[in-house]
This record gives structure tokens, sequence and C-alpha cells, in this order.
């Protein structure tokens, strides 16, 4: 059974390629080691370099420093931790509260697609979905009721991500009417003496006639 096979199989081979069995599995084994070799070749040299940019990416992946607590800082004082001083930490602001975003460079950090509210208190812009410059500010005030739920949902994240290090000092503005109520009672209590001089001359005049008269 056997011999019949291999009888049948040559003269398959020679009828469908026209070498002889023994050229025809020459062949096959000359391209099958060529394939081995140039297997070896290309597949060493690909897990070589994975294996080095492993290694790149893993020394430069430094483990991130525990957060820093900064308690009450001024906006101002915000605007040191927006990425550009890789030695600081990557800090944001949602409504009034600081949160360490470091984590997350590769949105807040430079370059990132939410690189602008980094080191400042973003509420509005986040609440409106905003990227313009006017609504990277903490006031809220005029907010509809879905941004303000978006503005939650915003909170609710950081709040279970990230870590809380600090808050933002609030500054209370001294008012128009509140500095010219002062500077009105200062000059009426001024005044008032002014009035009384004219009157109690009068007086003084009047007494001194009827003293006179007598």
């Amino acid at each position: 059974m056997a011999l019949q096979i291999w009888e049948t199989l040559k003269e398959a081979i020679t009828a469908y390629t026209g070498l002889s069995p023994a050229t025809f599995f020459t062949v096959l084994a000359l391209l099958w080691a060529v394939y081995y070799v140039a297997t070896g070749l290309f597949g060493s040299s690909d897990d070589h370099h994975h294996q080095r940019s492993r290694a790149f990416e893993e020394e430069q992946m430094e483990p991130l420093p525990p957060p820093v607590q900064l308690g009450e800082i001024t906006e101002e004082e915000l605007k040191q931790y927006d990425g550009s001083d890789s030695k600081k930490p990557l800090l944001m602001a949602i409504k009034g509260q600081i949160y360490d975003v470091s984590q997350s460079r590769m949105f807040y950090g430079p370059g990132g697609p939410y690189a602008l509210f980094a080191g400042k208190d973003a509420s509005r812009a986040l609440a409106k979905m905003s990227f313009e410059e006017k609504d990277l500010t903490g006031d809220i005030s005029g907010l509809g009721p879905f941004e303000l739920d978006a503005l939650q949902d915003w909170e609710y994240k950081f709040m279970s991500k990230y870590v809380k290090v600090g808050t933002i000092k609030q500054t209370v503005p001294v008012t128009e009417g509140g500095a010219n109520g002062e500077a009105s009672g200062a000059a009426g209590s001024d005044a008032k003496p002014a009035e009384d001089g004219p009157v109690a001359e009068t007086e003084e005049k009047s007494s001194t006639a009827d003293a006179k008269d007598e």
C-alpha cells in the first residue's frame, strides 16, 4: 500500500512540476532552510528591538512622588503648577479644591488635550466644556442646571481619582459702595462742627445784643 502511494506521488511530482522526485525534494529542502534562517534573523531582531524599547520606557518612566499637601494658596501661586516645570506636581482646581493630576500628565500636561486647564481653577470651562480663555475661571455664577450637573460629574471624577492637596484662598473684594459710604461718613462727621459754628456764633451775638438793651 505504501509503495503504491509512493509511486503515485512520484508520478504526480513529475507530471505537475516537470522535476524528478529527488530534485523536487532537494528544492523543497532548500526553500525550507532559507525560510528558517530568514525567520530567525528577523524574528530575533524584532525581539531585540522590543526589549530595547521596553527597557528605554522603563528608564524614562520614573515613579511619581507622593502628593504634597499645599494647604491654602492663591490662584497666582497655583499657576506655578501648570506642568511647565517637570520637577513640580501638576495641579488643577475645581470649585476651589486643588487636586494633584500628575498621574494624568498625558492629558493635563504640556501638549495634552486639556493642558490649558492645568494650574487653574477651570470650573466654568469644565461645566461648559469650553476651551476659551475667558472661561478658565472658578466663577460659576450664571450657569444653567445642565452645566452645573456636568461640573458636579467632573468634581466626583476628580474626588475619586485624584488626591486633594489644597484649596484656593478666597479674597474678599472691596466694593465701591462700601468705600463711598465710608468716605461719606467721614465727610459728614467732619462737616458737622462746621454746621454748628454759625449757629453758635448767632446765638452768641443775640445774647450780647440783649445784654446791651438791658
